[in-house]
């Protein structure tokens, strides 16, 4: 039977692992040893073949030619993180993500980036075979998105970590290989074919607040079938409470003390009525995981994943508060006071449509009658806060037949389908230009995601009196992908009769009315808080891609591997693109060598990128902004000079060593530079004026003052950096690891009308310059102990916090969050055999990033200690989070 780790097209250019991350050791306990030795240092790791970027089956970690992190089954499934995101985060330097407290859709659907770039750009894989995307383009424009505005990406948080084998990121370029987006690297999941019985329960909360509650069950089973098959199931039930880091804002303090008999209808209460913090979310995750012999040398395989993730999230507060009151302020060099007050569909009445066939009161009419006016404070006394809710169910399956024939050749036939579903919604709301006839509740409809990938996959050795045999590859594939969007609620994203100014009329007799001169208030259209699909936008795109590949690889000398690969896809879209690949690794001594590798590669623009259509309500200087994401073929994205999507292109370099002087130390140096061009992101905002709706009446449904924004290949990047692990098998029962990462983006060549100077500062400072931690695991009997020291640098958040910087780099006006260290522990002890019970930590000393500072741009207010909208902390979370200490225990048992 073939190596069940072998995936379907991996290209035998790049040789070998990164011993390096595959060392970071976080069994549980004694009991665990068994399952984390394979991936510890020295010479446990030395055997491990890895399957990521190459069809050989001997390359072992020392031998690699491009930097792969191994991580074991065991360190991803002992973490007291529930999501796949945060588990990855904390062992690989190079990987960041933020946390998400407010950030629309995007709180659903985290996007992840490595090595400085977007989720888009990072190709993750099931046992060797393409993931799909999510349902959600990333278009909400904070610091949550900064690295991964505009992509659409994966969402790894479908995945169990009770399923998982291993997992290999190759940080290398890998588009000749794999096709599209594997420009920053690749993350291969490999799932678990062992056989037994293995159940998890963990229980935990942070220190601060007692809140946070998370709660985890997962199960995996695997059985053996026949003399050469298993099949191994995997389930994962969670449920995590929300968590709040933030201060109430001034005017609840103040409505709840002009309002005594009513404090208690504020959202929330007795919490802030805007919540800072991680958004509520319960769930089920799914794997299958099996193969079947064929006969001698063929085998059938099946794996498949499903997930159904709910999330609640907080949006930001309206106030019912009738006019303003003044707060004392501070901008870091002075106080004074501002005025703060409701929002302005609280601040006046909505009157009613005039009687019909009256003719002194004529249709579009409203008539003044104070006595029948409607208020919204009738429906929310205390204002409210929407709260915005999404359902994402994810189905993947791949199925497929493998063997050997007679010749020798070896080969691989697939075919993957995928649907991923986010049903948008939100209650505690109002669709205020509808007025008394608003709803409370909205259906904003699905985006849906679906696929279809087919795959052929070759290889053959042929003896060309070199070293070793050359391992010649080959394949093809075609892709279908289609993104679709339904239409939501008429009032999510319609306009009501107070979208526009209506004459106002009173009545001055019994049935006769008279103009008075004024007009209704204007309000803005669609749901408060965000916007559903229309019609116009309520539709289903396709794109349809081939590719064919070719590589060569082998060992030249004893000492000299090289390798070749490239690779053409043909796009219906946009058409055609052809990328290559060389690499190389020199073993100067037995101690000792030398890799390199270049590549160039690209991302195709998704459908979902090319015909997403979004509307959120944001708030700039205290008031809401309808802030709407058009298409670039749209009417209004054309209007502000959009043009047509290409691909994003990319050469990637790098050049590392390996170190091995002792049998039990490993260090692995690896320096790359990447440079993408035409990189896809978002513009930045362009408001309207009532000049621009009166040239496109189309711009009404994101009102006047509001701002529109659009898909673009916005600038140029080069990204460069240096990878550093050491590992060190101290004793037999002691492991040692320190990884470190630099990596620094640079934008270029971007037009300053479409990209802002804040922009930029977040591509090139969101994520920490600077990245490292030190781990090891101690056992001792029945005994263990894990730890982790991770350290941040500083990072700046000019999305969310405008910065400015003087001729020689100083910030005169913005703020940089400081660099943190934190840690984590455990203690676990295993009994009868068969249990294992672990307490432990993360970030046990309880650290938080930098308070946000009083700045022109971001005033704190005395009363509350934030900013006007509650925030204490940085909204986007920062690198670990806002979150603080957490402490868990968990039970597990193995049959």
């Amino acid at each position: 039977m073939q190596n069940k780790n072998v995936p379907t097209r991996n290209l035998r250019l790049l040789a070998g692992i990164y011993a390096a991350l595959g060392t970071l050791s976080v069994g549980v306990a004694a009991d665990a040893q068994a399952q984390t030795a394979a991936n510890a240092p020295g010479d446990r790791a030395l055997e491990e073949v890895i399957v990521t970027g190459t069809r050989r089956t001997d390359r072992s970690a020392t031998e690699s030619a491009s930097p792969i992190d191994v991580i074991g089954g065991a360190e991803l499934n002992t973490q007291a993180a529930s999501n796949m995101l945060d588990v990855v985060k904390n062992v690989v330097p190079s990987f960041f993500v933020p946390q998400n407290t407010i950030s629309d859709a995007s709180t659903f659907v985290r996007a992840p980036s490595l090595r400085g770039l977007p989720s888009d750009q990072v190709l993750v894989l099931l046992n060797g075979k393409r993931f799909n995307r999510s349902a959600l383009v990333q278009v909400y424009a904070g610091g949550d998105t900064g690295l991964s505005f505009g992509s659409h990406g994966s969402d790894l948080s479908s995945i169990p970590s009770i399923a998982v084998k291993k997992l290999e990121i190759l940080r290398d370029g890998a588009t000749a290989q794999y096709g599209s987006d594997a420009i920053a690297g690749v993350l291969n999941y490999g799932l678990r074919d062992d056989v037994g019985f293995e159940v998890v329960a963990r229980m935990g909360q942070y220190q601060d607040n007692s809140d946070g509650d998370g709660m985890l069950f997962a199960a995996n089973a695997g059985f053996e079938v026949g003399n050469d098959g298993f099949i191994n199931l995997a389930a994962e039930y969670f449920d995590d409470e929300q968590t709040s880091r933030g201060a109430t804002r001034p005017v609840a303090i103040a409505f709840a003390e002009e309002n005594p008999d009513l404090a208690d209808q504020l959202p929330h209460y007795p919490l802030p009525v805007q919540i800072w913090g991680s958004s509520p979310t319960h769930g089920f995750k799914f794997v299958l995981n099996s193969e079947f012999g064929m006969g001698e040398n063929s085998e059938l395989y099946l794996f498949g994943n499903y997930a159904d993730t709910k999330t609640d999230q907080s949006f930001n507060f309206r106030s019912s508060l009738i006019g303003t009151r003044p707060f004392e302020a501070t901008d870091g060099d002075t106080t004074f006071f501002n005025d703060l007050g409701g929002r302005s569909f609280f601040q006046h009445p909505f009157y009613y449509p005039c009687p019909a066939n009256n003719a002194t009161c004529p249709a579009g009419g409203f008539v003044e009658d104070p006595d029948n006016a409607f208020l919204m404070s009738s429906l929310y006394p205390g204002g409210f806060t929407p709260r915005f809710v999404g359902e994402n169910e994810q189905i993947f399956g791949t199925v497929g037949f493998r063997g050997e024939a007679e010749s020798g050749l070896n080969y691989d036939f697939s075919t993957s389908l995928s649907r991923n579903t986010l049903a948008l919604s939100m209650y505690n709301s109002i669709s205020p230009s509808f007025g008394p006839e608003t709803q409370t509740s909205f259906e904003f409809g699905d985006l849906i995601q679906e696929e279809i990938n087919v795959n052929l996959d070759v290889t053959y050795e042929i003896d060309a009196g070199m070293a070793s045999p050359l391992t010649f590859s080959a394949g093809a594939e075609y892709r279908d992908e289609t993104f679709e969007s339904t239409e939501g609620d008429f009032q999510s994203y319609g306009a009501g009769p107070y979208a526009t100014a209506n004459p106002l009329y009173t009545e001055i007799a019994p049935g006769v009315f008279q103009a008075t001169g004024g007009f209704t208030e204007v309000e803005d259209p669609a749901a408060s808080g965000y916007g559903g699909t229309s019609p116009t936008y309520a539709n289903s795109n396709s794109q349809t891609s081939y590719g064919v590949y070719f590589g060569l690889e082998g060992d030249i000398t004893e000492s000299v591997t090289m390798g070749a690969a490239v690779r053409y896809e043909d796009y219906e879209t946009f058409g055609s693109e052809v990328v290559g690949k060389l690499n190389a690794i020199w073993h100067l001594a037995d101690s000792f060598s030398l890799r390199a590798t270049i590549g160039t590669g690209f991302h195709a623009p998704s459908p979902g990128q090319n015909n997403t259509q979004i509307l959120t309500t944001t708030f700039l200087a205290g008031e809401s902004v309808q802030q709407g994401t058009f298409p670039v073929t749209s009417a209004v994205a054309q209007y502000y000079g959009a043009e047509l999507l290409k691909p994003a292109t990319a050469t990637n370099y790098g050049v590392g060593f390996v170190l091995r002087p002792l049998d039990t130390v490993t260090l692995t140096v690896d320096w790359y530079e990447i440079e993408v061009e035409d990189r896809i992101f978002i513009s930045q905002s362009y408001f309207v004026d009532a000049d621009d709706i009166l040239a496109l009446p189309e711009l009404a449904s994101v009102g006047l003052n509001g701002s529109v924004q659009y898909f673009t290949n916005a600038f140029d990047t080069t990204t460069h950096g240096v990878d550093v692990v050491g590992t060190w098998a101290a004793t037999d029962n002691l492991d040692l690891t320190l990884a470190y990462n630099y990596n620094k983006s640079e934008a270029e060549n971007f037009d300053p009308a479409i990209v802002s100077g804040d922009q930029v500062i977040g591509i090139e400072r969101l994520a920490p310059n600077h990245r490292a931690t030190f781990s090891g695991n101690w056992s001792l009997g029945n005994f263990g102990v894990n730890f982790r020291v991770n350290y941040y640098g500083s990072w700046i958040d000019a999305n969310d916090y405008p910065t400015e910087f003087d001729a020689n780099g100083r910030i005169v006006d913005g703020q940089e969050f400081g660099e943190k260290t934190t840690a984590d522990l455990d203690l676990s002890y295993t009994f009868m055999e068969k249990y294992t019970l672990t307490v432990g930590g993360t970030n046990i000393f309880n650290t938080y990033p930098d308070k946000i500072a009083a700045t022109a741009s971001n005033p704190i207010y005395t009363l509350t200690g934030s900013l006007s909208d509650g925030q204490v902390y940085p909204r986007s979370g920062g690198p670990f989070g806002i979150n603080g200490g957490y402490y868990y225990a968990a039970l597990r048992v193995r049959f």
